[in-house]
């Protein structure tokens, strides 16, 4: 399975309305293609005492893999708490999506603080304080009727990779800082067509960090490589460049051996994924803040690297992904 963009970071489509009302007219009980999951019993995560025996909740998501990863987590989760679960993940897109829980549709879902900042609360650049991010997302989110629970530590963002071989070539490079050490010749960069032109993209971001570029002392255009969404990895990894645009949690980071360079000047916003409910619901069943803080604190970036390319690099189900992951961390149980 091929991992589809995140489409926080781009304008929203014409036409998202349109998708969501077709999910939305077909009522809750809509289980998208991808809803399986193995059956689960409870580990640490508990049955709720108490929890009524029709307590239901429907749990939402977006199209790609991370996504339907983090869907069939919260899926599970929920499910070894003691509800029944519509599974409503593999929505196509982030407006779809935030469509779903502001309806009503929906009553959960991992979100990213820099989508909700960004994309949905309408704000030009977002805060690369991970707490602060997620603090003011929360704070905002509120008069909307939705509640931001603890975030993950996962932070899927941009940041700029090196392949290890050529760390090491380049004085054991560790921060993007340091690039501006190095002769010009070895300042090339592999990017994404989208992030070359945006404007708080490529250009600003070398700017923050004292390169300019089209500059003979600084980047050079030459030095500057433009490819098709995903082939930065393989273009980094094959040494077209030295230094290949990336997001955090990608796969392709380990298979291909990649060093994910510090953002030593707090540059690029923060991307934590968070449960997002609907307040009613939490109202309603407030032993699922408890539930998810059991799970919330264990996606870091490593985990999801390490579960994204079981899914991408090596063709597993997201929903057996998910459970084998939660089995090993002792939350629920096979059953």
């Amino acid at each position: 399975m091929t991992r589809a963009r995140e489409p926080r970071r781009r304008a929203v489509a014409a036409g998202a309305g349109a998708v969501v009302g077709l999910f939305l007219l077909t009522g809750c009980g809509l289980q998208p293609a991808s809803s399986y999951v193995p059956p689960a019993g409870p580990g640490k995560i508990q049955h709720i005492e108490g929890l009524p025996d029709d307590a239901h909740i429907t749990v939402a998501g977006k199209n790609f893999t991370e996504q339907l990863i983090l869907g069939k987590i919260a899926v599970l989760a929920a499910q070894a708490a003691g509800f029944e679960v519509t599974d409503f993940t593999n929505i196509p897109g982030s407006q779809p999506t935030r469509e779903v829980m502001l309806s009503g549709e929906g009553d959960m879902t991992y979100e990213y603080t820099g989508t909700a900042w960004i994309t949905y609360l309408g704000h030009e650049s977002g805060i690369a304080d991970q707490r602060k991010q997620w603090e003011a997302v929360r704070d905002a989110d509120r008069a909307n009727g939705l509640t931001w629970t603890e975030p993950a530590p996962l932070n899927n963002t941009y940041r700029f990779a090196v392949r290890s071989e050529a760390a090491r070539e380049l004085g054991d490079i560790e921060n993007f800082s340091q690039i501006a050490q190095l002769p010009v010749s070895e300042r090339t960069f592999c990017v994404e067509a989208e992030f070359n032109s945006r404007p708080d993209g490529l250009n600003p971001m070398l700017r923050a960090y004292g390169l300019e570029r089209g500059a003979a002392n600084g980047v050079p255009d030459e030095n500057i490589g433009v490819y098709d969404t995903g082939a930065v990895y393989t273009a980094t990894d094959e040494g077209d460049c030295n230094f290949g645009e990336v997001f955090t949690t990608d796969g392709r980071i380990n298979s291909l051996d990649l060093r994910i360079l510090q953002d030593d000047r707090e540059f690029f916003p923060a991307y934590n994924a968070a449960p997002v409910f609907r307040t009613e619901t939490l109202e309603t069943y407030p032993q699922l803040d408890d539930v998810f803080r059991q799970v919330s604190p264990l996606l870091t970036d490593e985990t999801m690297r390490e579960l994204n390319g079981r899914v991408d690099e090596d063709g597993e189900e997201p929903g057996d992904v998910a459970f084998d992951w939660m089995v090993s961390q002792g939350l629920i149980t096979r059953r």
